[in-house]
């Protein structure tokens, strides 16, 4: 079995996390109609997931930066 690096394994769970908020925010506040990412659940959970792994990826790589130069 492979195993996933721990920043890999960080990244996937801010997208897991990501995809959550995205359902938990369409159930509560989507519109129904006109819009297009929020109106149906699966596109909101998706674009939310790509969104928490992209914003999981850019504070990994601060805090990675930020060690290196200690």
């Amino acid at each position: 079995m492979m195993t996933l690096n721990k920043n890999l394994r960080i990244k996937l769970l801010g997208a897991l996390l990501g995809a959550l908020l995205g359902y938990v925010y369409w159930y509560f506040v989507g519109c129904q109609d006109g819009c297009t990412i929020q109106s149906v659940w699966w596109r909101m959970s998706l674009w939310a997931a790509v969104m928490g792994y992209l914003l999981t990826s850019m504070i990994l790589e601060y805090f990675n930066d930020k060690k290196l130069k200690k």
